[in-house]
């Protein structure tokens, strides 16, 4: 086979899955991260219809079911933290029987694991340039390393170098959505077994929850903005800016943002989207969030990136070393499922953040009919529906069973 020796950029689910598949194809595979590890903790993702059959072809079933977040219930406060309404976790998440919610760095350490045989780590490194040659492409690393690999794939996030370097700046494909995150550790000083509070204000939401795999607890905080203009690597910055837009909110919020700068997993960025027109360029791919980020909001991240992944090894795969055909067979195949996959961002934040003081109150009284009423289960799979809907809308291709086994 030609087009073997492949570097992928980032070590995330997309970065990992994809070197997992390739390695056991007979593929070549470097993979090079930034961070000086796999990162551990973070929040808690799901994993959803295509995706859940992937995790069983990767023979990973039994253990991502063992390290499910067991999270129990779900409930919307008031301000003086009175439980406006609460039910069980799967429905709070929008998840069906057969789905997992799994905290994102278990995920990750899992893939790792299998991974670390077949695949060569470069951690701490990253590509600085991107130059394509006949029969290969050229990658300069950050650490002054030069080689020449088959192919490139690029998955390495919304804010990705991989992109910038082969197709052009953030500002022609990252589109705000009007909302930031921002989601970190903190104690859990609410002692919440298995549970999560939301709290919803004007133009500001606010939840924690802990889980059965860790003792503390994590915040999340969602909110509606103008463009905010900052520095992606300047922490002290966005804790700044977090502080600010949540000033003389009330409930648990001050007590929750005592901790940013204690936490050593603090994240913060806009809640965007990544649309192209094409994810290659010649020998250059790009996957996961790089490729088609559908944001936090859409709940459908790691599922996209799990997919994704395995249909890219798949086509490159059939394809027998024709890079070309390859990408073209993933993006036709890929394209429709993102693309339903990215309308339930815009629709999801909108329920997650609530526009005005009337409108919350709105919210807080449906929210406590439907969590009364009879028949409120069918309810609310009707507002889950697209969920589920939009994580089946693809026919998964084949990768051999002896591929699988090795």
């Amino acid at each position: 086979m030609k087009n073997t020796d492949v570097l992928v950029s980032g070590a995330g689910i997309a970065g990992i899955a994809l070197a997992f598949w390739l390695s056991r194809n007979d593929f070549t595979v470097t993979l090079v991260e930034r961070a000086p590890a796999v990162r551990l903790g973070g929040y808690k993702v799901d994993i959803r219809g295509a995706a859940v059959r992937v995790i069983e072809r990767m023979e990973m079933l039994d253990a991502v079911r063992a390290m499910r977040t067991e999270v129990r219930s779900g409930s919307v406060v008031s301000a003086a933290g009175k439980k406006v309404a609460s039910m069980d976790g799967d429905t709070f998440g929008g998840r069906k029987y057969g789905d997992a919610e799994v905290l994102r760095g278990d995920l990750q350490q899992l893939l790792y694991s299998r991974t670390q045989e077949g695949v060569t780590y470069l951690f701490e490194d990253s590509i600085a340039s991107l130059d394509h040659s006949a029969g290969g492409v050229q990658v300069t690393f950050a650490s002054g390393r030069a080689e020449t690999f088959d192919l490139v794939v690029g998955a390495d996030g919304m804010r990705s170098t991989t992109r910038e370097l082969a197709f052009g700046t953030d500002e022609q494909f990252v589109h705000d959505m009007g909302y930031y995150i921002s989601v970190f550790s903190v104690p859990n000083h609410l002692k919440l077994d298995r549970e999560e509070l939301t709290y919803i204000s004007p133009g500001r939401t606010a939840l924690t929850y802990s889980t059965a795999r860790e003792a503390g607890a994590k915040a999340m905080f969602l909110f509606s903005s103008e463009p905010l203009s900052y520095d992606f690597r300047d922490r002290a910055e966005q804790e700044r800016l977090l502080a600010a837009a949540y000033d003389g909110e009330g409930w648990e919020v001050p007590q929750l943002l005592e901790h940013i700068s204690d936490s050593p997993d603090f994240t913060f960025d806009s809640l965007s989207q990544v649309h192209m027109d094409r994810w290659a360029d010649g020998r250059i791919a790009l996957l996961g969030d790089a490729a088609y980020c559908a944001s936090a909001a859409s709940g459908q991240g790691t599922s996209l990136a799990l997919v994704g992944a395995y249909v890219l090894a798949a086509e490159l795969v059939d394809a027998s070393g024709d890079h070309t055909a390859a990408f073209n067979a993933y993006e036709q195949r890929m394209r429709p499922f993102v693309q339903e996959n990215q309308t339930l961002g815009p629709a999801n934040i909108k329920r997650m953040v609530v526009g005005t003081k009337t409108q919350v109150g709105f919210s807080m009284a449906m929210l406590r009919l439907m969590s009364r009423v009879p028949g409120k289960d069918r309810m609310l799979a009707k507002v889950t529906e697209p969920i589920s809907k939009a994580a089946e809308s693809i026919t998964l291709p084949h990768l051999s069973q002896q591929s699988r086994q090795r």
